[in-house]
């Protein structure tokens, strides 16, 4: 019997983070697994998409942490049966209620704002303070500052506007014709997106989620070891599972 093919891997960063932030998760993968730790360099949310489906090649598995988490799951619904699956890490499906959406859309203009009239340095010493990031250790913090630092402001200022929260609409409604394998990922501590993660794949068809204990918003960077597994886990089940030919959600 011929193996079946190493699977190719995907993995997209969240805002203000380069391909290499997936680095600690990476090296704990399979080594037979091919592993594509993406640059997105465009500043706009449909741009992003379309760089995602530029670098993805058919039958891959999308992973995604935060914004790239909700970019690896709009990619897999406007494109039913291209993916072997996608995985989201500390990611949501959207703010459902429009009043808080646009709440969100203002808070977000007003952190646009505030970015692009600043300098980098000043940008990520804000960003880093953020409540989100405090179950990380400072030696974690320090060890993302240069890929931040590396950021145009004016460039976040756009993509925040373009692909914050505010700024889309929800998928909630469309996460059950999702015909691709999912795989939502959250930190015990992270308590929204732990919600989030186990109502993303209560909804989708074919999906799972998993908490994973003593991790905050980023779980695959302060506890990698153990989402690499439950990634390999994931993947390996659905590398057996005959997968759907692209564009037949069936």
């Amino acid at each position: 019997m011929v193996p079946p093919p190493a699977p190719t891997l995907v993995l997209v960063p969240g805002f203000m983070q380069r391909g290499r932030a997936w680095a600690p998760l990476s090296d704990r993968l399979p080594e037979r697994y091919r592993r594509l730790c993406v640059d997105l360099e465009t500043s706009t949310w449909s741009d992003r998409l379309d760089e995602l489906r530029a670098a993805a090649p058919c039958g891959a598995v999308l992973v995604g942490y935060s914004m790239g988490g909700r970019l690896v799951l709009h990619a897999a619904l406007d494109d039913p049966g291209r993916f072997a699956g996608v995985v989201t890490v500390g990611a949501s499906a959207g703010i459902e209620d429009p009043a808080a959406r646009e709440e969100r859309r203002r808070a977000d203009e007003r952190l646009a704002a505030w970015i692009e009239s600043r300098s980098i340095d000043e940008v990520v010493s804000r960003w880093e303070r953020l409540p989100v990031f405090a179950t990380q250790s400072p030696e974690l913090v320090a060890a993302q500052r240069a890929d931040r630092l590396s950021h145009d402001p004016s460039a976040l200022a756009r993509l925040l506007r373009t692909g914050g929260q505010g700024a889309l609409e929800p998928v909630w409604a469309r996460l059950p014709a999702l015909p691709t394998p999912l795989l939502a990922i959250a930190g015990e501590r992270d308590a929204k997106y732990a919600d989030a993660a186990r109502r993303v794949a209560a909804l989708s068809p074919s999906g799972e989620a998993t908490v994973v204990a003593d991790a905050g918003h980023a779980a695959h960077l302060e506890r990698p070891r153990s989402v690499a597994q439950v990634i390999e886990q994931f993947v390996e089940r659905t590398s057996r599972t005959p997968a759907p030919a692209s564009g037949d959600p069936d």
